[in-house]
This record gives C-alpha cells, sequence and structure tokens, in this order.
C-alpha cells in the first residue's frame, strides 16, 4: 500500500513543489554515467523525476510505484512517454535485462515488511542482466533522524502552481525502532481542505542490510557516504554475479 503523500491524487499533484531540491539524486546520476548504463529500474519511482532524468539522457527506464497516482503525474510530463511506467512493485515486472536498478530517497526504508524487503531484493535480482548493479540509500538509525521532525522544524507554506498555498508540517507519531511512524498534514489555502498522510519507515543496521543482500544472491560492492547528507546514510551499491 502507498502511503497518501503518493496515492492521493490531490497530493500526487503537488509532492513536487513541496520536494523542489532533488539534488539527492546526482549521485545516482553519477553512477549511472559512470557505469554507462542502457537501461534502468527505479523502484518506487513516485512522480518520476529520476526516471525522466534518465530519459532524456537517452537511457531506457522502466519506472515501477505502487501508488497510480503518482504514476499518472510522471506519465503526463513532458518525455513521460519515454519511460515505461508499470503501477506496482518489483514483484509485478515483466523479464527484464537492466544494467542498473535504483532506489531513490526513502524508497528502501518505506519497503518496512521484512518479507516484501525481501521479494523486493529478489525482484531486483531478477531484473537485472549478470554484473548489473542496485543502489539504493538508508539512513544510519545511530543519528536519529526522526527526533528532528517536529512541527517546529518541519512547517513550511509552498506555493504550488496552479494550486496556491499549501500549509505543511511533520509529526512523530510513533518511534520504536527500528519503525518509525510519522504524520504529514497538508492544509489548503483555496479551500482549507486538510489531508493526512502518515508514513512508516525503517531504519536498518548497515549489516542488516549488508546480510539481506548476501541472502538474495548479491555481491556488496561498495557502501559509500551520502554526498547530500554525509555521515548520516549509507549507500549500497550492490551486483549481480556474471556467474
Amino acid at each position: 500500500m502507498a502511503d497518501d503523500c503518493f496515492a492521493h491524487p490531490r497530493l500526487a499533484a503537488i509532492y513536487d513543489s513541496l520536494h523542489p531540491d532533488r539534488s539527492d539524486l546526482d549521485a545516482y546520476l553519477q553512477i549511472a554515467e559512470e557505469r554507462a548504463v542502457r537501461r534502468v529500474l527505479d523502484i518506487g519511482c513516485g512522480t518520476g523525476v529520476f526516471a525522466l532524468l534518465l530519459a532524456h539522457r537517452g537511457v531506457e527506464v522502466v519506472g515501477v510505484d505502487p501508488a497510480l497516482a503518482s504514476i499518472d503525474v510522471a506519465r503526463a510530463k513532458p518525455g513521460g512517454e519515454r519511460v515505461h511506467w508499470i503501477c506496482g512493485d518489483a514483484r509485478d515486472l515483466p523479464p527484464l535485462q537492466v544494467d542498473l536498478a535504483t532506489m531513490t530517497a526513502n524508497v528502501a526504508q518505506a519497503i518496512n515488511d521484512p518479507h516484501t524487503w525481501q521479494n523486493t531484493l529478489r525482484g531486483a535480482f531478477e531484473a537485472l542482466r549478470p554484473g548489473g548493479l542496485l543502489v539504493f540509500e538508508t539512513r544510519d538509525p545511530a543519528r536519529r533522524a526522526w527526533e528532528g521532525w517536529t512541527p517546529e522544524n518541519t512547517h513550511e507554506v509552498v506555493e504550488a502552481p496552479g494550486v496556491g498555498a499549501v500549509e505543511n508540517w511533520g509529526q512523530v507519531i510513533d518511534a520504536s525502532p527500528p519503525l518509525v511512524t510519522f504524520r504529514w498534514t497538508y492544509r489548503f489555502a483555496a479551500d482549507g481542505h486538510v489531508l493526512t498522510s502518515d508514513s512508516t519507515l525503517r531504519f536498518r543496521e548497515r549489516e542488516e542490510v549488508e546480510r539481506d543482500l548476501l541472502s538474495q544472491g548479491y555481491v556488496v560492492e561498495e557502501i559509500r557516504d551520502a554526498p547530500d547528507r554525509p555521515g548520516k546514510e549509507f549507500v549500497f551499491l550492490a551486483r549481480r554475479p556474471v556467474a
């Protein structure tokens, strides 16, 4: 199930306006360029920002996400016809042989059910060509990022094109590591309508993620620091063996 911030049509439509800074994607673009990838699977593609950045560079992209509202937003963007969009998850893929599979931003942590997580890793593995790479990020639990997710720290008012001012803020409603649940509230100035979206992230230890990858047949090639959040995240590069 997708969270309302991705699945509700009114929230999906303003998602990009609320998250205009996507410099976090630069590291993924760099990896794609370094590896000269030609085919990419973007798991949890959301409104298609990363998938379209790749497509505009001539990369063949499959974007998969369980939130139909987000897929609809992505498909309607300029160049949306260049991407093969799938409403579903990594278990709903046709046969693929991609060079790179990605889970950007909070996608890996949002897959908080252990069984679904294992199935996602397996689905990505099967979609990769031999020698292909899976790349994703996850926050270091030791940094306890959720302690800063308060209404005071997150409150903002954003002008969304065609919508008007949207006041929004987040707050943690349950912190029981490794699971942290938080609620985001959105108030639309145009009509006073209020929507909320609850999300739960799983904060996995580095060693746990490594074990999960190895159990699904990956070789952990490298674990990097996240350039946009130095010292706060792990970026995993895991390869499907050639033989």
